[in-house]
């Protein structure tokens, strides 16, 4: 099994983005307590720079790149998330960024990883051989938006906020995509607070997590598709399916119109502008899949805010 990344780790990143990023605040809602029996607390990471947790993994690869690894440039591959943000952490690291981005990407994250000033190439077909093709034709540094060490640690900065904000945890519940924050917040969960339990979500659609689970090694999908975009990712990684058998307790499955719902009623009760990624952990809720300790806390990661609101309300 691939090595572990360790606190230390996950330490060092915190102070390495220190100042650079926010510190995001939680949020409660008894409104939403009372709709699923139990106590929630939410860790609203839509309001990190770029509208998403995924900053904090990225920024800090890019801040550990040496001199030769910046003045290449960097490419990263995304549905819109990881694009814009190493599109903003490049852009504070003075680095030139190029971002492979399916062409049905929401227009939003595209029009935001334009704006950090970033070069995004829009693929029709198959986004990893176009992105491995740039990436070697025009000798890029490479950035994977969840499958590296150091954006797993950065990932896990979210954990060591949580725990200092909220340190009597019961059960913490993660939207997956390709795995990258559940691995880091659960190894920094798992690891100081033992007695806790991690639940990952991902779409029915878009199971590729697992998949690899059940086959013991990572997976890739032909098609991945959700309302969810940000967790349709079409693989596992190497590297966050070593950390998910390690330190997740459960993987889940929810569908899009349960994602579409937990997304409305989330938003119109806390007022939140979640988006439906980050809704797929109360999706679960709704359907039965993760029920609430009545006695315990449970801690749900809102893991970005860049939603097209279109996708929501015309369902």
């Amino acid at each position: 099994m691939d090595e572990l990344v360790g606190l230390e780790q996950v330490y060092a990143a915190a102070e390495r983005v220190a100042g650079r990023l926010h510190r995001t605040p939680m949020v409660e809602s008894e409104t939403l307590d009372e709709r699923f029996g139990g106590r929630l607390t939410l860790k609203a990471e839509l309001f990190q720079k770029t509208g998403s947790y995924k900053v904090r993994g990225i920024l800090n690869k890019v801040l550990t790149l040496d001199a030769d690894e910046r003045g290449r440039g960097v490419i990263t591959l995304s549905a819109g998330n990881a694009a814009g943000s190493l599109a903003w952490a490049a852009r504070a690291a003075g680095v030139a960024a190029t971002v492979v981005m399916p062409a049905g990407a929401v227009p939003a994250k595209v029009d935001a990883a334009r704006s950090y000033g970033a070069e995004v190439v829009l693929v029709e077909g198959d986004l990893l051989a176009a992105y491995e093709r740039l990436r070697d034709e025009r000798g890029l540094t490479a950035v994977h938006p969840f499958d590296d060490p150091t954006v797993i640690a950065g990932a896990g900065t979210i954990g060591l906020e949580l725990l200092a904000d909220r340190p009597s945890l019961d059960t913490v519940l993660v939207p997956i995509g390709g795995g990258g924050l559940v691995s880091g917040l659960a190894l920094v969960i798992k690891e100081l607070l033992p007695s806790a339990r991690v639940i990952g979500i991902e779409p029915v659609n878009a199971d590729v997590v697992s998949r690899s689970l059940a086959s013991g090694v990572p997976e890739k999908l032909p098609t991945a598709r959700s309302v969810a975009d940000g967790l349709a990712a079409p693989m596992c990684g190497v590297h966050t399916l070593a950390h998910i058998k390690r330190y997740v307790d459960e993987v889940v499955r929810v569908d899009d119109d349960s994602i579409v719902e937990a997304t409305r009623l989330v938003m119109s009760r806390t007022k939140l502008a979640l988006e439906p990624a980050a809704a797929a952990t109360f999706a679960a809720l709704l359907e039965g899949s993760v029920t609430l300790s009545p006695d315990g806390l449970t801690a749900c990661v809102i893991s970005g805010g860049n939603l097209d609101v279109t996708t929501v309300l015309a369902r």
